[in-house]
């Protein structure tokens, strides 16, 4: 009964945590570059120094499904779509790196190439990108970004400004912040691979699976009405092992 009571009410509650994590999903499914999140749930007993007669129920595991989203093409030549496997790095307000694969690039007042958010782009050097005015931007394969002077008599001139910075850290090693962007587990900035490929004018959308989804919430919906009648059987045995000791 004791076991029952415990293993119903604190999976009832995960549950509600499971839907809000897959309604979070939902939310996102047309969100630039998003990854899925995943949790899993398992029972843990309690440990005491007499018995173990309660069990819980604990979110185990919060993973992400880092499975690449289809590329969208844009036609914005400040966008960029990271193909394959690879992450944008984004220079935190404090100066630390966090990892993104939201390539809806801007650039600000002050020619910076940074993301909507206002977080600044992070080239080879590990500064910040600076866009030089009056010109065309083209972002290459490689993460080149190059400039092409608009102004009159400036000719075909191609001027390389930097590189983007596209690591390619071990996904295990990655952690999603609250601000939904991916940091190294471990902290410090990951190293900079050549191998990472970027396509410009593209941006990648969600690889949220909303018809997967939705069945999750139905399935989780069906769980939490069966703990909640688990609970309600609990409290029904206990009502009749009352009577049934009252009436001895």
């Amino acid at each position: 009964m004791d076991r029952l009571i415990y293993t119903a009410m604190t999976g009832a509650k995960w549950t509600l945590e499971q839907q809000a994590a897959v309604a979070h999903n939902l939310a996102n499914a047309t969100s630039t570059g998003f990854r899925t999140e995943m949790h899993k749930l398992r029972a843990v007993e309690m440990q005491t120094e007499a018995f173990h007669s309660r069990a819980f129920v604990v979110d185990a595991s919060v993973a992400t499904d880092f499975t690449p989203g289809p590329l969208q093409f844009s036609g914005n030549a400040y966008d960029v779509a990271v193909k394959g496997k690879g992450w944008l790095t984004v220079q935190m307000p404090d100066g630390t790196e966090a990892y993104t694969r939201d390539g809806s690039l801007e650039v600000s007042v002050n020619g910076v190439l940074q993301t909507h958010d206002g977080l600044p782009l992070l080239g080879a050097t590990g500064q910040p990108i600076t866009l030089p005015p009056d010109s065309e931007i083209v972002i290459g394969e490689d993460g080149t970004v190059s400039a092409i002077p608009s102004g009159l008599g400036q000719g075909n001139v191609v001027n390389v400004i930097d590189q983007l910075k596209l690591v390619n850290p071990a996904e295990a090693d990655l952690v999603r912040g609250d601000d939904g962007l991916f940091r190294l587990r471990q902290g410090g900035a990951a190293p900079a691979d050549a191998n990472v490929r970027v396509a410009g004018g593209y941006l990648e959308g969600s690889n949220v699976n909303v018809v997967d989804q939705m069945v999750t919430m139905i399935s989780l919906a069906r769980q939490f009405e069966m703990q909640t009648r688990m609970l309600q059987t609990a409290e029904q045995n206990d009502q009749s092992a009352t009577q049934v000791i009252s009436a001895r």
